[in-house]
């Protein structure tokens, strides 16, 4: 039994060396070189370039004593306002009564009073239809009889 013990920590001992020797064995699996890149000529410029559409968002901020007090969001059409959030009265940051969130504010009702108006008289007149059996006055000879 001690001749056994003996010949399996020798084997383990001789497999331990001979480890590092099939880890630095190279791979018979290499991936051949990439192929060489040739250099093509470059083509025309386009005549056309297209430019990079403008975002159209305009921000605004008003600042009283270093203090961003509002700031105003124009993109596109729509308008709209951020306001930082105070709380109420002796409420502090993360009181019961205070809020972590304020939400934008968009302006209703706004409308455009320097607008040019049109006059009513210079507009066409709309346009009125005949009946379908009546024929244009204007338009068709009357037949007369001598």
């Amino acid at each position: 039994m001690r001749t056994s013990t003996l010949l399996h920590i020798a084997a383990v001992c001789v497999a331990v060396q001979l480890l590092p020797a099939y880890a630095q064995a190279p791979a018979k699996n290499v991936a051949p070189p990439p192929p060489k890149l040739e250099k093509m000529e470059e083509g025309e410029q386009p005549a056309i370039t297209i430019a990079p559409p403008d975002s159209g968002t305009k921000i605004t901020e008003k600042r009283q004593q270093g203090k961003v007090t509002e700031v105003k969001v124009k993109s596109g059409k729509s308008t709209y306002y951020l306001k930082p959030n105070e709380p109420a009265g002796s409420a502090a940051p993360g009181d019961v009564q205070s809020n972590q969130i304020r939400a934008a504010e968009w302006p209703i009702l706004e409308f455009d009073l320097g607008r040019k108006k049109t006059n009513p008289k210079e507009a066409e007149p709309p346009q009125t239809l005949q009946p379908a059996g009546a024929q244009p006055t204007a338009s068709a000879p009357k037949n007369r009889r001598l």
